[in-house]
């Protein structure tokens, strides 16, 4: 391990991964987080759409530069969605997730 120390499971996230499918109904994520999902939703699925209101709910909590970045993420995320699987790419173990108890 590179790291200097462990995370703790608060600090590393796994409770929010944990509940990123409930994201709506959870109380670990902040406002500013609940935005990003919900900015994540209407750019990834095709029957929802980025509208004014949205970008300006967005500009509260961030900078246009990290709506860029955040754009940028979310569109490799879907290419990836795509790309890897009509490949036959699996999963290279990098980021071990754990199973949902």
């Amino acid at each position: 391990m590179n790291s200097s120390r462990v995370l703790d499971a608060d600090e590393a996230g796994l409770a929010k991964l944990a509940e990123v499918a409930t994201w709506r109904e959870s109380a670990l994520f902040s406002e500013a987080e609940r935005l990003a999902l919900e900015y994540a939703e209407r750019i990834t699925f095709t029957d929802q759409r980025v509208d004014d209101a949205l970008v300006a709910r967005l500009k509260r909590h961030y900078s246009d530069g990290q709506i860029v970045e955040l754009t940028a993420v979310i569109a490799l995320e879907n290419l990836r969605s795509k790309f890897n699987p009509a490949l036959g790419i699996e999963a290279q173990g990098f980021c071990v997730v754990p199973p949902r108890a």
